[in-house]
């Protein structure tokens, strides 16, 4: 089998929809097949929109999303 190191990944999110990645896989020194994998999108691309709507999903806190007051006694 042969082990990729870069590339591209195409995901398809269920609130997004489809996503076009780039990747770079890295081993670590620190332990026997520890690998870390980083996914970027490229920028100003559709799939950097998606991603940052999603990142600002998850800055908001849930009561805000629910239409509670964020400051409940």
């Amino acid at each position: 089998m042969r082990y990729h190191q870069t590339g591209t990944k195409r995901l398809r999110h269920p609130v997004v929809g489809d996503l076009e990645l780039s990747y770079e896989v890295m081993e670590l020194s620190a332990d026997t097949g520890l690998r870390l994998a980083i996914f970027t999108a490229e920028p100003g691309s559709r799939s950097e929109q998606a991603l940052d709507l999603l990142a600002s999903w998850a800055k908001t806190p849930m009561s805000a999303l629910a239409g509670e007051p964020l400051d409940k006694p």
